[in-house]
């Protein structure tokens, strides 16, 4: 893959060092000119449920690989042992490239192996991603901010480290905002129950987007009093976010992503594919 030339590029992957990379949402082509650089000269790559097979590929044939993903209750490698992976890696005198789904420090655990891997002395670069919010609701012709319908948007998510639901309720039912929800579907019914006990009017239109940005994308929209039942209608999985707020009103009439219909083709277990998890939560 040839890249476009850039005005005094930073330096290629270096020896030693790891790259806490943001892969994007799931479609390829959303990943950075930065991150496809890295990965081009990568010796090793540690990567996600949610991170494309293109995106790996783009690492040299000699490149190690090394799957890490995460799905609800299902984890290949502890988070522990993922961080003393990267820092062996990094320790051998590796080039390493972290690649995580959406954007590293946003509910990709990045800020833990960054302190892992300081605490460690291995050097770090963190390469921004775009995160599930801003990707998936884009593809969905939802806009998180809109000046007649959305002064904020909060991105929260529904599955603590300790398994609790136990969220500001209060902040996150004010009105006036877009409230996105991430690893949330299976807590769906509790999540539209508590916003509703807590402020948030019944009618206020709310949806949820399973395999955003891929071919595989569905969008299913209801209301905080319907939404639990449609997603169940509808037989929506993981990976999939939910949007709450006005914005969400404005699906279908701003719509732009037509998923192709074809049958995608199969990949090998474990080679990040949401199609192959589809029971991974959105963020490792």
């Amino acid at each position: 893959m040839s890249l476009p030339d850039v005005p005094a590029p930073r330096p290629g992957p270096s020896a030693g060092h790891v790259y806490l990379v943001g892969a994007g949402p799931g479609d390829p082509e959303l990943l950075t000119l930065r991150g496809a650089r890295l990965i081009a000269g990568a010796d090793a790559v540690v990567f996600d449920n949610l991170v494309s097979p293109v995106i790996v590929d783009l690492a040299p044939p000699s490149a190690e690989r090394h799957y890490v993903g995460k799905k609800a209750s299902d984890h290949t490698l502890p988070q522990d042992e993922i961080n003393r992976l990267l820092v062996r890696l990094a320790a051998e005198g590796k080039r390493v490239v972290r690649l995580k789904g959406g954007d590293p420090f946003i509910f990709g655990r990045g800020g833990e192996e960054m302190e892992a891997l300081v605490a460690a002395g291995v050097t770090v670069e963190v390469v921004p991603g775009v995160t599930a919010a801003a990707g998936i609701a884009a593809f969905a012709g939802i806009p998180l901010t809109h000046r007649d319908h959305a002064r904020s948007v909060i991105f929260t998510t529904g599955f603590l480290k300790d398994g609790a639901l136990d969220l500001d309720w209060p902040m996150l039912a004010r009105p006036g905002q877009t409230l996105v929800v991430y690893m949330g579907i299976s807590r769906l019914a509790e999540i539209c129950r508590q916003l509703i006990e807590h402020g948030l009017p019944a009618t206020t239109p709310a949806g949820v987007v399973e395999r955003g940005t891929t071919q595989a994308q569905r969008v299913a929209t209801g209301t905080l009093a319907t939404l639990a039942d449609v997603v169940r209608d509808a037989d929506i999985r993981p990976p999939a976010l939910t949007i709450v707020g006005d914005v969400v009103g404005l699906y279908p009439r701003l719509a732009w992503f037509s998923p192709e219909t074809v049958e995608q083709p199969q990949h090998a277990p474990h080679v990040g594919c949401t199609a192959v998890h589809p029971q991974a939560e959105p963020k490792s």
